[in-house]
């Protein structure tokens, strides 16, 4: 008798506390007009990335644009994101949250806008920049606000979306802009940003809370810091980008390099000495963190980098449409999807070092596999199995990656480390479009049909190339300890 009344008294005790836990989330649940307003800001910038893609050709033709111009159009926009990324999350931090979102969403809207009307290829880069730039601050800023407005099972779901839009992002953009284009006009991949920026850009301006923040210092900015590092990278892409043209040992690539490389090296001596780095000085200490953003930034350039080529050879080459050329990406974008998946159920079996070294193999193999397409190739004997082989690869590389990259991170230090890991992200992106396609541009243009089928094979040649060179410090570097409670996973655009 004496073991039964305890229980009988707890169940309904346990039962109203249940109750009234329950009544108090459901008190405390928040709108979900916030989220839609950050999400429809972030698949914009996300789509950004990859919408160019599949209507450089049209958008080559109609300002006259060479190969070296074309790949520009697409590593500005990186570039600029990238570079001011870790700078767009101090604003973010420093200043209200609300306003820096706000700008950013407005400026991107107008700089979206302006990209339709542009009337030459220095026009249409410009304003890609300025694209990049506010992406910087709109990505930290609308992730600062689903984080401090939603809480417990809102914040995950909230989060689970977000992830969702990085994670489909480049194929979607493939696949809207080639659809656009061929429906409409190139112009029409950016003036569709407009609409939908000005709707989120004013029920943003309604929705979300004015908060104060105190004026910060101008030095916690660490403005020098952003100003180097982005001056750096330009340099080096626009080296890369004009090699082509001028060739590799010739006196303006020399300058390019030898400016990217004096920049960079000023950036990491300001980061020493800045009371506010950027890249807070322990952030280098963290070789797990350090390892991980190496991989990234090599993985995540050779995935950007078949999207720009392929849409370009079959395009000049196959004679795809821009909608065709959307679609023969899905099988790419379903293949990085199955990547990830397989990767995470690896995870509680090998080591990251093991599968991250496995899905680089795979990748190396693909692009020599692409590598023997030429001009009489066809997309499902010649092309789908090696862009398939090489999704595969790529997305058994990501999840190993975030959970190396995060595993011993403080709390404390969670942001700090995650703007690192996608800085490399989007660094990655940018400098990986700029070398796979200076070295395409070494065996033939990339406007005309005979030079972009050879462009194509020299560019995957150099694709496996670097595949190789990663998958060595990958095995060298990365944890080989097996990662208790599988994958985890990552949240970046």
């Amino acid at each position: 008798m004496s073991t039964t009344t305890p229980t009988s008294q707890a169940g309904p005790t346990e039962t109203g506390h249940s109750s009234r836990h329950h009544d108090d989330e459901t008190a405390l649940r928040k709108s979900w007009a916030l989220l839609g307003v950050a999400l429809a800001a972030q698949i914009l910038v996300v789509l950004d990335i990859s919408v160019v893609n599949t209507a450089l050709p049209s958008i080559g033709h109609s300002l006259h644009l060479g190969g070296s111009q074309l790949q520009w159009l697409v590593t500005a926009y990186l570039m600029m994101s990238g570079g001011g990324l870790l700078l767009g999350g101090r604003i973010a931090d420093l200043v209200s949250k609300r306003t820096v979102f706000l700008t950013g969403l407005g400026l991107f809207t107008a700089a979206s806008l302006l990209s339709g009307f542009a009337e030459t290829g220095g026009q249409l880069i410009a304003t890609r920049s300025i694209q990049g730039l506010s992406a910087a601050l709109l990505t930290p800023s609308a992730l600062s606000l689903i984080m401090t407005t939603y809480a417990g099972a809102q914040r995950k779901a909230a989060l689970a979306l977000w992830g969702a839009v990085g994670s489909l992002g480049v194929a979607a953009g493939v696949l809207l802009g080639g659809a656009v284009t061929t429906w409409t006009s190139w112009q029409f991949i950016f003036w569709i940003n407009g609409p939908i920026g000005l709707v989120a850009f004013f029920v943003g301006r309604t929705i979300i809370v004015k908060d104060t923040t105190p004026r910060p210092i101008l030095s916690a900015f660490d403005l020098p810091g952003a100003a180097t590092v982005i001056g750096g990278l330009a340099s080096l892409v626009y080296g890369l980008g004009g090699s082509a043209t001028h060739g590799w040992w010739s006196i303006h690539t020399a300058t390019a390099f030898a400016v990217s490389v004096a920049l960079l090296m000023t950036f990491l001596k300001l980061e020493q000495r800045a009371a506010r780095p950027l890249f807070p000085p322990h952030i280098w200490k963290l070789n797990s963190l350090v390892s991980g953003t190496a991989v990234m930034l090599g993985v995540t350039g050779i995935l950007v980098g078949t999207v720009f080529l392929t849409s370009i050879f079959l395009q000049t080459v196959l004679g795809f449409t821009a909608l065709r050329t959307g679609l023969a990406f899905v099988p790419f974008a379903l293949a990085i999807t199955a990547g990830t998946v397989v990767a995470r159920h690896l995870l509680a079996h090998l080591s990251p070092r093991a599968i991250a070294t496995t899905g680089l193999l795979l990748t190396v193999a693909a692009a020599l596999l692409l590598s023997t397409a030429g001009s009489s190739a066809h997309y499902a004997s010649d092309v789908l199995p090696g862009l398939a082989a090489l999704g595969l690869g790529v997305g058994m590389v990501f999840v190993p990656v975030s959970v190396t990259s995060m595993a011993g991170i403080p709390s404390s230090h969670a942001g700090v480390a995650s703007g690192f890991l996608m800085t490399g992200h989007e660094i990655g992106a940018a400098l990986g479009v700029a070398v796979l396609s200076a070295v395409a541009s070494t065996a033939g243009s990339l406007t005309t049909a005979s030079g972009a089928a050879d462009a194509f094979s020299r560019g995957f040649i150099g694709a496996a190339a670097m595949g190789g060179i990663v998958a060595v410090f990958a095995l060298l570097r990365m944890s080989k300890t097996v990662a208790a409670g599988g994958g985890g996973h990552m949240h970046m655009h």
